[in-house]
C-alpha cells in the first residue's frame, strides 16, 4: 500500500522504471506470499492427517493388546488347570500305591507272625523229641551194654580182642579198596597232572628258589677301599643315579667291605655294568659324563665279546653258514646260566655229545651238532621277550633260516613235541646226558653220590622190595618187587607211596620218576 501510495504521489516520467521495478519486486513479493500460505494450508492438512492416523493406530493397538491379554490369560488359566488335574491325578496314583504297599506290608508282618508262631511250636516239639531221644538213648546203652556182654560170654572173647580182629579184618578190605580206588581215579589224576606239576612245582621253586636267584642274578664288584663308596654314589647321588639309569642294573651299596653289589635279572646288562664300574675305579674319573662314555665303551666290548664267544663256538664244532644275527644271539648264551650251568658250554658239550652219537648211529653228523648248538638259543632272549626258551628259540630258528629239521630238533628236545627225527632224539638224549652228569648243575659229587644213596634207601626200606638202583644222573629210581608180595594195584600204590616220600625227604632239581617192576619168572626144565 505504501508503494501504490507513493507511485501515486510521483507520477513523473522520469521514475517510470522506478515504478516498473517496484511493481516488479510487488508481484513477487505476492507470489512468494500466496505461495507460503499454499505451503502452510497443505502442511497443516498432513499433519492433521497424520495425527488422525497415529490415533488409529494407538487404538489398533490398544485394541490389539488387550485382545492378546486376554487370550494369554486364557491360555494361562487353562494350562493351571491342565497341570493342577495332573497333579491330582499323581496324588492319587500314589496314596493307591502307597495303600498297596502298605496292605502288602501288613499281610507279610501277618505271615511272618504266622511263621514265628510255627517255628516257636516246632522248637518246643523239638525239645520234646530231644527229650525222649535222651530218654531211648540211655536205654539202648543199657541194651547195648548188656548185648556185649553176652557176645563176650557166647563168643570167649574180650571186646578188646573182637576190636582188634575187626579192625585187621577193615584195614585188609580198606587196603584193597584203596588200591580200586587208585585204579578209578587214574584217569581223573592224569586229567588234572598238569594242575599237579605245577603244584610240585611251585614247592620245588620255594625250596631253592632263594639261592638261585642270589646266585643267578647277583654280581659283586671288589673296591680298593670303601672309600670309592662314596665316589660312586657322588654328590647328592648323582653318580648312582646316573648307573643305573644307563645300565639298568640296581646298585646295592650297603655294610659290606669294600664291595659293591649288582642286582639284575638280565646278564648281559649285569656285566656291562660290573664292567663299567671296574673301569671307572681304575680310572679314578667318577662323573656323569665320564660314567656315559665308559659305558658306551663297556656295551661294545661286551658286544664284540658276545659276538666272538658265538663265532668261536661255531668254529671249533665246525659248523658253517651260521646267520650273523644267531651267532651274536649265540654269544648272549656266554652269560647266561642255568642251575649254575653256563648255557653256552652246555650248548657245546651237547652238540658233542649229539655228533659223536650220530657218528655212532650213521647219521648227520653236522646237523646234529648245529641242532645241539641252537637247542637252547631260546635262553638268550627269554628273559627279555614272552614265552618259554623253546617257543623263542623254535622263533628264532625259523626267522634266520635254519631248516626244518633243525627246527624240530629245538622245539623236541623237552617233549613239547614228539621226536619223529634220529636228529631230534640224539638232541634230547645229549641234553638229558650234559645236565644230569656229576658236578653239572650246582651239586658236586659228593652231594650228588648222597643223594643216589639216600634214593636207594628210601625204595628198599620197604617190606617185599628185592633190589632198587637210582639211574639217569638220580632222576630215575628203579624198584624191583617180589611178585607174590605185590600184585599190580598194589604195585601203582607202592610207587605213589615211594614218590611222597622223595617230595618230603630229599631236595632236587627237575623231577624224580619211580618206576616199579614185578616180574613173575617161572622155570621148567625138558627131560
Amino acid at each position: 500500500m505504501l508503494i501504490f501510495c507513493y507511485i501515486k504521489k510521483y507520477p513523473y516520467k522520469r521514475y517510470r522504471k522506478i515504478n516498473y521495478l517496484i511493481y516488479i519486486i510487488l508481484a513477487v513479493l505476492t507470489t512468494a506470499l500466496i505461495v507460503s500460505a499454499i505451503l502452510n494450508v497443505r502442511q497443516r492438512t498432513k499433519l492433521e492427517v497424520f495425527t488422525e492416523n497415529e490415533k488409529k493406530l494407538q487404538k489398533e493397538f490398544e485394541e490389539k493388546e488387550s485382545f492378546l491379554k486376554k487370550e494369554a490369560m486364557i491360555a494361562a488359566k487353562e494350562q493351571l488347570h491342565f497341570e493342577r488335574q495332573k497333579f491330582d491325578d499323581e496324588v492319587r496314583e500314589r496314596r493307591s500305591e502307597i495303600n498297596r504297599l502298605e496292605n502288602s506290608l501288613m499281610k507279610k508282618e501277618e505271615q511272618l507272625e504266622e511263621r514265628v508262631q510255627k517255628n516257636v511250636d516246632k522248637e518246643h516239639e523239638l525239645n520234646k523229641k530231644y527229650d525222649e531221644l535222651l530218654d531211648k538213648e540211655d536205654y539202648l546203652a543199657e541194651i547195648v551194654a548188656k548185648q556185649l556182654s553176652e557176645l563176650e560170654r557166647v563168643a570167649q572173647l574180650s571186646r578188646e580182642e573182637a576190636k582188634n580182629m575187626l579192625l585187621e579184618q577193615l584195614k585188609a578190605e580198606l587196603a584193597q579198596e584203596q588200591v580200586q580206588l587208585i585204579r578209578e581215579n587214574e584217569q581223573k589224576i592224569k586229567e588234572t597232572a598238569e594242575e599237579k606239576s605245577r603244584e610240585i612245582l611251585s614247592q620245588v621253586m620255594q625250596r631253592c628258589a632263594i639261592e638261585q636267584v642270589i646266585e643267578s642274578t647277583v654280581s659283586v664288584v671288589s673296591l680298593p677301599s670303601d672309600e670309592m663308596k662314596g665316589r660312586i654314589i657322588g654328590r647328592e647321588g648323582r653318580n648312582i643315579r646316573t648307573l643305573e639309569t644307563l645300565t639298568g642294573v640296581d646298585l646295592i651299596i650297603d655294610d659290606t667291605p669294600e664291595a659293591v653289589v649288582l642286582s639284575s635279572f638280565d646278564p648281559v646288562r649285569r656285566e656291562i655294568a660290573r664292567l663299567t664300574i671296574e673301569k671307572l675305579i681304575a680310572d679314578g674319573r667318577i662323573h656323569p659324563v665320564r660314567i656315559e662314555e665308559v659305558y658306551e665303551k663297556s656295551t661294545k666290548e661286551i658286544e664284540n665279546k658276545m659276538k666272538q664267544e658265538g663265532e668261536r663256538a661255531a668254529h671249533d664244532l665246525g659248523i658253517m653258514n651260521l646267520n650273523k644275527e644267531l651267532t651274536k644271539t649265540l654269544g648272549r648264551l656266554y652269560y647266561r646260566t642255568s642251575y649254575g650251568q653256563n648255557v653256552l658250554k652246555h650248548s657245546i658239550e651237547v652238540a658233542q655229545i649229539a655228533g659223536m652219537l650220530a657218528s655212532e648211529l650213521g647219521a648227520d653228523v653236522n646237523q646234529a651238532k648245529r641242532a645241539g648248538l641252537l637247542h637252547d638259543i631260546g635262553k638268550a632272549v627269554d628273559q627279555e621277550q614272552e614265552g618259554t626258551h623253546i617257543s623263542l628259540g623254535v622263533e628264532l630258528a625259523r626267522r634266520y633260516g635254519e631248516k626244518e629239521e633243525i627246527v624240530h630238533a629245538i622245539e623236541a628236545h623237552h617233549d613239547d613235541v614228539p621226536a619223529h627225527t634220529l636228529v631230534a632224539a640224539l638232541v634230547k638224549i645229549a641234553d638229558t646226558v650234559s645236565a644230569g652228569r656229576p658236578g653239572a648243575r650246582r651239586d658236586t659229587l659228593e652231594i650228588y653220590i648222597k643223594r643216589l644213596k639216600k634214593l636207594e634207601e628210601i625204595a628198599s626200606s620197604y617190606e617185599g622190595i628185592r633190589q632198587s638202583f637210582a639211574v639217569q644222573a638220580g632222576r630215575e629210581v628203579r624198584v624191583v618187587v617180589q611178585p607174590n608180595v605185590f600184585d599190580d594195584a598194589a604195585s601203582a600204590k607202592l610207587a605213589r607211596d615211594i614218590a611222597k616220600r622223595i617230595e618230603d625227604e630229599l631236595e632236587y632239581p627237575g623231577q624224580i620218576r619211580v618206576t616199579v617192576v614185578r616180574e613173575a619168572r617161572v622155570t621148567e626144565i625138558a627131560k
